[in-house]
């Protein structure tokens, strides 16, 4: 499994919009082969910025599968137009303590 973060930053006063659009988006990504759950935080210190988690059971059904689909250019449709400047996506695999 691996973790995919992006801190993503809405554009000031599109807040609410952009949280039900994501809702809607949500089960774009959600129906996606390898996804295994997502979360959205808002940060509680600075307006308009959120936290994307996601779980793939590989990086690749992130890069290649979600990304290289016909999904993903409906995920891009919903919610790419809300964020200034464009996120930085990185993913982690956990550390075995």
């Amino acid at each position: 499994m691996i973790l995919e973060a992006a801190i993503l930053q809405v554009k000031e006063g599109m807040e609410a919009e952009y949280e039900e659009a994501f809702r809607e988006a949500s089960e774009i990504i959600s129906s996606m082969k390898g996804y295994i759950s997502h979360e959205l935080q808002r940060c509680m210190e600075v307006k308009g910025k959120y936290l994307l988690l996601v779980q793939w059971e590989t990086v690749e059904d992130h890069t290649v599968g979600f990304r290289q689909s016909n999904e993903y250019q409906e995920w891009k449709k919903k919610l790419h137009n809300f964020y200034d400047p464009f996120p930085t996506v990185e993913h982690f695999e956990m550390v075995k303590l």
